[in-house]
């Protein structure tokens, strides 16, 4: 009873909050259509509430379950396989520890959390709802950082070998998280809600929405996207434009010249597949941001309670997505996932020759 009591409390909120703009589309479920307008809403049906609930924690769940086990076979794959253990998939393994980290760390914090755990405990509510920050903020400095060595690679060659070592690939790993984290924890140093009386540990009732919208989104979310789309654009233009010059070169055509297209061509194909995983990243992530940009802009609007839940869920669905997408993008990760698997499947446990 607990859960639904913390569910209750923060419908309480949500009514409370919006009191002079009901009834509202999050309250319409929940209000009896024989209740005059004027009339203040009775709380949902605590059945309701609960069903809710369930669903969105199986979903964590699994959720939990598919990005720990997915992105630890990443980390497997570059770690077995000599042939991916090059810069850009060092950058790769930073992103799969990031959602490692979400489906082992930061998805129990926040079925935690919905269920308002921790009680009258602010600070260690706050570290709970900054974790998901944290490595969320890894994973898009992970993907800039995947960006920015494929421009390299691209409009630099002759630099990259200096440039893009494994050691300063490290550097750069090490940087990233560390900003993540400072990032993550700026609620943690002051910018953050008074907590109400109850206690409860919700994200909307703590975390300040100005941090979440103007620092988080704004600054340290959007303006990285915008980046890297920019970077990705100018990427598939000029690979572009360089396969159609040597194709339309056709006199002289030599084995350089199709060592050359080849090469483009694998440029290409590997920047199509990170550019994929940019692109689901948005889609996953923009929904949640946006909700929150409403909340804050709009501060006598509702969001029904189901389409905040649905947003949660695929923000975090998008830590499960990158293995399956690697698979089917990528053959060299692909081959190696299926050595993996019929090597675990023929020994109690992997050998060193798989």
């Amino acid at each position: 009873m607990e859960n639904t009591s913390a569910l209750l409390n923060l419908y309480t909120f949500h009514r409370t909050r919006n009191s002079s703009h009901l009834p509202s589309s999050f309250l319409q479920p929940f209000q009896n259509s024989s209740t005059p307008s004027s009339s203040p809403p009775s709380p949902p049906p605590a059945d309701l509430l609960i069903s809710l609930n369930v669903a969105y924690m199986a979903a964590e769940l699994v959720i939990a379950f598919l990005s720990t086990i997915g992105n630890l076979l990443v980390c497997a794959a570059v770690g077995l396989n000599r042939k991916l253990r090059t810069v850009t998939n060092y950058f790769l393994v930073s992103l799969a520890v990031a959602d490692i980290c979400v489906g082992a760390i930061a998805i129990p914090c926040a079925i935690l959390t919905d269920m308002g755990i921790p009680r009258h405990n602010l600070y260690l509510c706050l570290l709970m709802l900054s974790v998901l920050i944290m490595f969320t903020q890894s994973s898009i400095f992970s993907l800039l950082a995947v960006a920015v060595e494929r421009y390299v690679a691209i409009f630099m060659p002759l630099r990259y070998q200096v440039l893009m070592t494994p050691r300063n690939a490290v550097l750069v790993i090490l940087t990233t998280w560390l900003l993540a984290f400072l990032i993550g924890l700026v609620p943690l140093m002051g910018w953050h809600k008074t907590p109400p009386d109850s206690g409860y540990c919700f994200f909307v009732l703590v975390v300040d929405m100005t941090y979440m919208v103007y620092f988080n989104f704004f600054a340290c979310v959007l303006a990285p996207l915008v980046i890297m789309f920019l970077i990705y654009a100018q990427i598939f233009a000029t690979v572009k434009r360089q396969v159609r010059r040597i194709a339309s070169e056709q006199s002289g055509r030599g084995e350089g010249q199709m060592r050359a297209a080849a090469s483009m061509r694998r440029e290409m194909k590997t920047a199509t597949s990170l550019f994929l995983v940019l692109f689901l990243f948005t889609i996953c992530w923009i929904p949640l941001h946006v909700i929150n940009c409403f909340l804050l802009l709009c501060p006598h609007c509702t969001v029904p309670l189901e389409l905040l839940l649905a947003a949660i869920i695929l923000s975090h669905a998008n830590s499960a997505v990158n293995p399956f997408l690697y698979a089917y993008t990528m053959t060299a990760f692909r081959d190696t996932f299926k050595a993996i698997f019929m090597c675990c499947r023929t020994y109690p446990t992997c050998t060193k020759e798989c």
